[in-house]
């Protein structure tokens, strides 16, 4: 079976994506929802810990990234991990890596759509949910329907606001808690004086101890670090991926220690950690507990009120708006390579004037309004059930990436061929990888998410009998 349908250029993604969104695009894959909504529920089960939990949790995802950019830029192609999974894998691999990206960014898709309704709630509680969703589902969408230049710069300012916030709420947090403008409340040692760094478990006599907590938020955090091999996608449509993709992976291990690691240090000092709930984005809720204080600034007395709290709801609007923009468009492409691969309807490969897949853009699109209906039914659990599911499919995915790496350094060393781009501490980083990932699944079931588990099994194996009803059509089509 072939892997790829040869394809006139006119057929072919267009490579439109410069240096510059490339950059941004991986940034924008690392901070969204999982973040600055996300972080509200992890926190409430570890406490300060959570830092700790990120920091780890992002050198692994920075070990994905290393094992997929190898791959990548040594083959910038459309379907990027569903492709190598297909190639050195084998065809149900390939088949089952593309439909379970495709569907965990549908989920992701519709947690940004839950969370972006969330965020409205803050200015206008009395809007529906589902409206807010509907409303920006609409708008984005019709974005992503022109060109992938279009998309690119809009991922461009898109992360451009979320830089610039980031790190003014750190150099601005770091100012209230030196100055100490930020009130009696706000110390670097709220990140030990209550309960200590690990207060949530059970191993101490006292109870107020223990390493439980952070291991009950670990899944959450992984939420947060779903999007980083976004950048895999892009490869098909990057000027020079040879030189691009090396770039932006690497920048994504100090991406994470400064904005995930400094901004949650900010955040923990400036509040005690108990006052966080999972009911609203914990930064805009620090910053609006401080309204009332006032601090001096350049010789003049600044009134902190509830403006900066606006502000920042507005920029995790904007993050939660970036993510869903990049969940469209990884979608399509997925969608666009399988098509190509022959795993999906081949209608789904077409593209229009602009080389752009509207078709595969307007399906993904109706599977991601569900949303709407899930936000209309159960607005209250939607984005808690709804990143549980993402954090199964993520681990399905990242644990592929990393076994079609060995298999595509098998067959590299085989040929005798030196890669452009190797991986970081091969093969030990994909060692570790493994070993954290099934931990994660462990974890997960002990601490009560026993169904997203469960339900691993039986989507494989739903997979795989689709993977037979296609290989059979394609067979018998011949």
């Amino acid at each position: 079976m072939k892997a790829t349908i040869e394809k006139t250029d006119e057929q072919q993604l267009k490579r439109g994506l410069q240096n510059r969104h490339i950059q941004l695009i991986a940034l924008g894959g690392a901070i969204g929802t999982g973040l600055f909504l996300g972080i509200g529920p992890a926190a409430v089960l570890a406490g300060p810990s959570v830092i700790l939990g990120y920091a780890f949790a992002g050198i692994i995802a920075f070990f994905i990234m290393r094992q997929l950019g190898e791959m990548v830029v040594e083959e910038p192609v459309s379907g990027s991990f569903s492709h190598f999974a297909y190639k050195y894998w084998g065809t149900f691999a390939g088949f089952a890596s593309g439909w379970n990206y495709w569907v965990l960014y549908i989920l992701v898709s519709m947690s940004e759509l839950t969370a972006i309704g969330m965020y409205v709630h803050f200015w206008w509680p009395g809007i529906p949910l589902w409206s807010s969703s509907l409303f920006f589902f609409i708008a984005i969408n019709a974005l992503n329907l022109s060109s992938v230049k279009v998309y690119g710069e809009a991922e461009f300012w898109f992360s451009i606001v979320k830089v610039v916030a980031i790190i003014a709420m750190i150099v601005f947090g770091t100012y209230l808690l030196i100055s100490g403008s930020g009130g009696t409340q706000a110390s670097i040692q709220n990140l030990w004086n209550d309960g200590g760094f690990f207060p949530k478990g059970l191993l101490n006599a006292d109870g107020k101890g223990g390493f439980q907590g952070l291991f009950a938020a670990i899944a959450m955090i992984m939420f947060s670090f779903g999007g980083l091999e976004l950048i895999g996608i892009t490869a098909a449509e990057a000027d020079q991926p040879e030189k691009t993709i090396p770039k932006a992976t690497n920048q994504v291990i100090y991406r994470i220690l400064i904005f995930y690691v400094g901004a949650l240090i900010i955040l923990f000092a400036l509040s005690p950690w108990r006052s966080i709930t999972t009911e609203t984005s914990p930064f805009v809720m620090v910053f609006e507990s401080l309204k009332g204080f006032q601090f001096s600034l350049w010789g003049k007395t600044i009134y902190f009120t509830s403006l900066i709290a606006n502000v920042l709801n507005l920029i995790v609007l904007t993050a939660a708006l970036s993510v869903y923009n990049s969940c469209v468009y990884s979608n399509s492409r997925m969608l666009y390579g399988l098509a190509d691969q022959g795993n999906a309807p081949a209608f789904l490969s077409k593209l229009n004037k602009n080389h752009v897949p509207v078709k595969a853009i307007i399906v993904s699109g109706l599977f991601a309004a569900i949303c709407i209906v899930v936000n209309k039914l159960i607005p209250e659990k939607a984005l808690e059930i709804l990143m549980s599911l993402v954090v199964s499919c993520l681990i399905i995915n990242w644990l592929m990436i990393t076994v079609v790496h060995f298999k595509f350094k098998s067959s590299k060393k085989a040929e005798q061929v030196k890669t452009k781009f190797p991986s970081f501490i091969y093969p030990l980083s994909n060692y570790i990888c493994l070993v954290f990932l099934v931990g994660i699944l462990v974890l997960m079931w002990v601490t009560g998410m026993i169904v997203p588990v469960a339900l691993i099994p039986v989507w494989v194996v739903f997979l795989y009998l689709c993977y037979l009803l296609v290989k059979r059509k394609k067979e018998t089509s011949v």
